[in-house]
């Protein structure tokens, strides 16, 4: 799925210098900076915490363009240097330093088209992007459902899934397969027979459609000003 990042993502960072291992300094927390590029700078965040296991996550945003906790992959603490890499649009890896004094950020970004400083400074906690807790779906669409979205002359596989919860609310998520299998937590109302999915990481309702007599679900993607048809098809696998 083309989540139409801004030109970011076609920056990149390169490897940090090597520090000492030894002092391990925990980097979690809300950080906002910049990567620096001929002729300006561009505004990023991060948020670093840890998950119930003590795994350290972490997710991007840029609030001016409409991203918000875009999940980032590979994300690595070895003492002082930290590691995490954007997996969508060709890949930006992040590889930097956490100062000693645990407030402050630096490295470089690697991308496919060259590197980039970048520096930023730990503003406050972790801004973590809370899971959508959403009123229950009718049965018929639950399951895994598979579908390839065809945009900007790219084909991108991607698997929905959605459950009912004992609670009476419902949970979905989406990966795309072909952008590193990042997944997305998804909002998600029906309405009658249409049901729209949203999440807060590209903002707006990116899917709106209904299951059709072939029992597939039809509708469109959209996402500002680019919109494309999108049909999911329930998976054949029966454990899904």
């Amino acid at each position: 799925m083309r989540l139409a990042l801004p030109t970011l993502l076609v920056v990149s960072l390169l490897a940090a210098p090597t520090v000492a291992r030894a002092q391990s300094v925990d980097p979690s927390g809300h950080w906002e900076g910049a990567i620096t590029i001929p002729g300006g700078e561009i505004p990023i965040q991060i948020d670093l915490a840890k998950d119930a296991a003590g795994r350290l996550t972490a997710t991007y945003s840029r609030p001016e363009n409409g991203l918000k906790g875009l999940p980032l992959a590979n994300v690595t603490l070895a003492g002082r240097a930290i590691a995490f890499e954007l997996t969508v649009d060709g890949g930006a890896k992040f590889q930097g330093i956490v100062y000693a004094d645990g407030k402050t950020i630096s490295g470089d970004v690697t991308a496919p088209i060259g590197s980039a400083p970048f520096s930023m400074t730990r503003t406050g906690d972790a801004q973590v992007i809370i899971v959508p807790r959403n009123a229950a779906i009718s049965h018929a669409l639950e399951g895994t459902w598979n579908g390839t979205l065809s945009l900007a002359g790219r084909n991108l596989r991607l698997v929905l899934r959605m459950s009912n919860a004992p609670d009476g609310t419902a949970a979905a998520s989406i990966v795309s397969v072909d952008q590193g299998g990042i997944e997305f937590p998804l909002g998600l109302t029906q309405n009658a027979a249409t049901l729209t999915l949203n999440t807060p990481a590209i903002g707006g309702d990116f899917f709106a459609g209904a299951l059709n007599e072939a029992g597939e679900l039809a509708g469109t993607f959209s996402q500002g000003p680019m919109t494309a048809p999108l049909t999911f098809v329930r998976s054949v696998d029966a454990k899904e």
